[in-house]
């Protein structure tokens, strides 16, 4: 799995949206026992501290400590550096196992024997994440001039699982039907810029050319998002399985 999120771990836990509490009850509905929790890649521990109401004890690894540093704080959740393809925890260990916005940058073969060897039986691994934000017409064509022509080239390869709302990765398992979701929140133009910074693109693009691309539509976006209702949209990913 890549680092690509250490460099930017503080603002990756300021402005990353969070996931929706009635997405997460859906998920839950679909788990029986609830002792154990895994959230792999947990990144700032949004998803772990989500679901640390609702279990004994929730797990959660990411391979940058730096991010872990930065994570949601709950007297039951074990935070720990680690590969998700190589946890180190036992077998049929997990009652409910989570990714969020990170399957893509794993190595899939290895990945998905892992979580068969430490997911329960009966046990339910969910995939969740967001795809590119959607706002208004004005501030959509300037955002997409940044996503795809400043930054086409600076995405790396896997991005092209999030841009296929992630029904194009492998998914070996019994998959179930899962209900569409929406976040939507009213933003400043800070926390929208904020956001944009912790495109792994962006600081990609900042390794090469030593200067920051979003300040190549700034000025534009900030006029055209001042005149508007400041809405943002990101349509949501979900998929759910369980192992035969």
């Amino acid at each position: 799995m890549k680092d690509n999120f250490s460099v930017q771990a503080a603002a990756y836990a300021a402005y990353r949206p969070h996931y929706p509490a009635e997405m997460i009850k859906y998920i839950l509905s679909f788990v029986s026992s609830k002792d154990a929790a895994l959230d792999l890649a947990t990144g700032n521990g949004q998803v772990a501290a989500a679901l640390a109401p609702f279990f004994n004890k929730v797990y959660a690894t990411d391979i940058s400590a730096k991010q872990l540093d930065n994570a949601k704080k709950e007297h039951n959740i074990y935070y720990s550096v680690g590969r998700a393809e190589d946890t180190g925890f036992q077998d049929e260990a997990f009652d409910l196992i989570t990714v969020a916005q990170a399957v893509h940058w794993f190595e899939f073969d290895a990945f998905y024997r892992e979580i068969k060897r430490i997911l329960k039986p009966d046990g339910l691994f969910a995939i969740l994440g967001y795809g590119l934000l959607q706002t208004n017409e004005a501030a959509d064509a300037v955002i997409w001039r940044l996503y795809r022509d400043i930054l086409g080239n600076y995405w790396d390869a896997e991005r092209h699982y999030i841009d296929e709302n992630y029904t194009t990765i492998p998914f070996p398992l019994q998959e179930l039907e899962a209900k569409s979701f929406n976040n939507k929140f009213t933003w400043t133009f800070e926390q929208l810029i904020g956001y944009f910074n912790t495109w792994s693109a962006v600081q990609h693009y900042i390794k090469e050319h030593g200067n920051n691309p979003i300040d190549l539509i700034k000025d534009e976006l900030k006029a055209v998002w001042q005149a508007s209702e400041q809405q943002v949209n990101f349509p949501l990913l979900l998929r759910m399985g369980r192992f035969a």
